[in-house]
């Protein structure tokens, strides 16, 4: 069975940084897209940022870039969001994602099939 599970999440002021970390386990997705997504309140699920395999390319959404970097540890199983900077619009559940498909890149929700349970990152102002 495969599971994607998050951790790092939690209050923040203003301007503070928090760094997630997703592992995974019961596969490999070393030749696998990975990536960050999150919901606010009232909001649908919107792309944060992005991994293809062996960390060669990232997207960012645009009201990311520059404060947060995504990366990976294929030896770890493990996916990261640093996330500096941060903006009480920030505040949302961010899922981890992982496409089942090898050696696949989208940027869309509906093409990742593995999902975290999700962790609360709130910013104050």
């Amino acid at each position: 069975q495969v599971q994607l599970v998050e951790s790092g999440g939690g209050l923040v002021q203003a301007g503070g940084s928090l760094r997630l970390s997703c592992t995974a386990s019961g596969r490999t997705f070393s030749s696998n897209s990975m990536g960050w997504f999150r919901q606010a309140p009232g909001k649908e699920r919107e792309i944060v940022a992005v991994i293809t395999w062996g960390g060669g390319n990232t997207v960012y959404a645009d009201s990311v870039r520059g404060r947060f970097t995504i990366s990976r540890d294929d030896a770890k199983n493990t996916v990261y969001l640093q996330m500096n900077s941060l903006k009480p619009e920030d505040t949302a559940a961010y899922y981890c994602a992982a496409d089942g498909s090898n050696y696949v890149f989208s940027i869309k929700t509906s093409e990742y099939d593995y999902w975290g349970q999700g962790t609360q990152v709130t910013v104050s102002s």
